[in-house]
């Protein structure tokens, strides 16, 4: 991993809402990462799983978007290592400028040969917290490019936002009936080499183009809860039981389901 971030790289973040940072990673942390993500992505699509992947319909517009497999820090020890590192951690609540950070969820997005856009959407509106500070990290397992699918950011929009949002789906500019304010924004892509990783805001609008290729596009993301954050009243990927012992307003803090990654004032 590179030396700390720079003042410009938080400023830039800020501003943005995003920030591609080249070379984040190594060739032996990328190949942990590759491997980490195929071995517990395999080990999920494997298993009789109803939930925490969307490849349950493999034939449907969403399944062909990518192919996601949320939580697998939980079933794959490499991966739990990988995505707990308190330094990747450190690095997400220095661009939010938050105390603490927790996880929220992980996932393996990994774009099919020929695999459809992702339409324009916001994060944070589909969680169990509002905030305007919750980040997300994508790493780039392959060179993610124009043809094959890589992000696109509408610059600034996290400022703006509500927490209003369009669903990932057909309509690839959905999101713009819901704010028709952002649609003269010029959308800004983000392409980078394999071992790249991208911060972005749970606010700002982005999407990703279609795979033109005959090649996956493989990403391993992880999204992040500030911590101190409470519930919102949505389920999203609380485990039942969990959502039915909480009231609105309360902090969401279980050390299992909203682990504790990095605090400044904790070790």
């Amino acid at each position: 991993m590179p030396s700390p971030l720079t003042d410009e790289q938080i400023r830039f973040y800020r501003n943005n809402g995003f920030i591609v940072i080249e070379g984040f990673f190594d060739t032996d942390e990328l190949d942990e990462w590759r491997r980490c993500t195929e071995e517990a992505v395999a080990e999920r699509l494997g298993a009789p799983v109803k939930t925490l992947t969307n490849q349950n319909a493999p034939d449907t517009f969403y399944a062909q978007v990518f192919t996601q497999c949320l939580r697998l820090a939980d079933t794959h020890e490499g991966m739990r290592k990988l995505i707990f590192d308190p330094r990747i951690g450190k690095i997400g609540a220095t661009l939010a400028g938050i105390d603490g950070i927790r996880i929220w969820h992980d996932q393996a997005l990994i774009k099919p040969p020929h695999g459809n856009p992702t339409s324009w959407h916001l994060d944070d509106p589909y969680w169990s917290f509002d905030s305007r500070d919750a980040i997300s990290m994508w790493i780039a397992l392959d060179d993610a490019t124009l043809a094959n699918g890589c992000l696109w950011y509408l610059p600034g929009t996290h400022k703006t936002a509500r927490y209003d949002n369009a669903s990932i789906a057909e309509n690839m500019a959905g999101l713009f009936k819901v704010y028709p304010e952002w649609k003269h924004i010029e959308p800004v892509p983000g392409p980078c080499p394999a071992g790249s990783i991208v911060w972005h805001n749970g606010l700002v609008a982005h999407a990703a183009g279609p795979n033109m290729t005959t090649r996956s596009r493989r990403a391993m993301t992880c999204s992040f809860m500030p911590d101190g954050s409470t519930f919102n009243g949505k389920r999203n990927i609380l485990p039942e039981a969990y959502y039915q012992s909480l009231a609105i307003g309360d902090v969401l803090d279980d050390p299992i389901q909203t682990p504790l990654v990095w605090h400044k004032n904790r070790t």
